[in-house]
């Protein structure tokens, strides 16, 4: 499979850092977002991007086109809100306006690819492809098969993942897949910890960068992902395995309720 054009779907963190290797790599990118301003605010952010890495910002931008909906082209790559009733959306209107050849492609960090699948009728080429921010810096492309995914399909995934200078990752269409079936339950072990004043946030995540040698704690890292999508994962995570360790921490739903949702709002467990 060739995919020289892309359609990118959302234009926020994810989207335009997707957006942007895919366009690094060569190829053209039809850049949708329906929401007001969206793809100007991904564009600038790809500007910003490009110039600290010292990339060719102005070749990168010339081949990303926004689009005002979905249009025709070789591969979708969906980067939209955690909510599997819009990505289905997405997905049914995607299986009409792109060719039967096209390949669907999910960012979901959560929700089964199977059952995106379901809404279009083209299951075998319908794959996820979970990347991790910030998109151009970090290596990791979580490449997720469906019930029904080919083979074919998934080759070309990951050989795509590759060429956009990505380290590609196989896994099983399983809540959470293997990053986030680790990632959320240490979240909310943190969260848990700073309910329970067992420590103070700063001193818990000081023990994690320290300690375990990771580069952010995980309330900071939290923030950095937002809370909201936090508490979604685990939601999939709890509802789709059934096991009561991975109901949400009480106080990260009191901080969404409250609208204190990371650094996209300007508060989270920290203040930005």
């Amino acid at each position: 499979m060739d995919f020289e054009h892309v359609l990118v779907v959302g234009a926020g963190q994810m989207g335009a850092g997707i957006a942007q290797v895919v366009a690094a790599s060569g190829r053209r990118v039809a850049l949708h977002d329906p929401y007001p301003g969206a793809v100007d605010r991904g564009l600038a952010a790809m500007r910003t991007s490009l110039g600290r890495l010292d990339a060719d910002v102005e070749g990168t931008l010339a081949r990303v086109q926004p689009v005002d909906d979905l249009v025709a082209a070789d591969l979708m790559i969906e980067a939209v809100v955690e909510d599997a009733a819009v990505k289905a959306d997405i997905f049914s209107r995607a299986d009409e306006a792109l060719p039967s050849t096209s390949v669907l492609a999910s960012n979901t960090s959560s929700i089964p690819i199977t059952s995106l699948a379901a809404v279009t009728g083209r299951a075998d080429r319908v794959i996820g492809m979970h990347f991790f921010n910030p998109v151009p810096v970090l290596q990791l492309v979580e490449v997720i098969r469906g019930l029904q995914t080919s083979d074919e399909t998934v080759a070309a995934i990951v050989a795509l993942a590759r060429d956009l200078g990505k380290t590609p990752a196989e896994v099983r269409d399983l809540p959470g897949f293997v990053s986030n079936r680790i990632l959320m339950p240490f979240i909310n072990e943190a969260a848990y910890a700073l309910l329970e004043g067992v420590a103070g946030a700063e001193a818990i995540d000081t023990i994690a960068k320290l300690g375990f040698a990771h580069p952010m704690g995980p309330l900071a890292l939290a923030d950095l992902i937002g809370l909201d999508t936090c508490v979604a994962i685990m939601d999939v995570l709890h509802e789709g395995l059934g096991d009561p360790k991975y109901a949400p921490c009480p106080l990260l739903r009191q901080y969404v309720q409250a609208g204190r949702l990371g650094r996209k709002s300007g508060r989270g467990f920290y203040t930005y």
